[in-house]
């Protein structure tokens, strides 16, 4: 599993500096045992009426790119 994590975290690193340019970030909040990666949109990403398209598109995307074992990638709110 810490590896799992590890890759999705260098994912994360690939999308990063698009959602920095716009104000926003992710972060990673757990990597489940049903391989399901669940992350935390902030900054102007949280509020955006885009979010969806960032987090489907993406987020979602670039992860399960990187890391096809993947099965899904939840936002999770505070």
């Amino acid at each position: 599993m810490e590896d799992l994590t590890a890759r999705v975290l260098s994912a994360i690193a690939l999308i990063r500096p698009f959602l920095n340019d716009d104000g926003g970030d992710v972060e990673l909040v757990e990597v489940t045992q049903k391989r399901e990666v669940k992350v935390k949109l902030t900054g102007s990403c949280r509020d955006c009426s885009m979010k969806q398209s960032t987090l489907r598109g993406g987020i979602e995307e670039t992860i399960r790119k990187a890391v096809p074992e993947i099965k899904a990638v939840i936002a999770v709110e505070d």
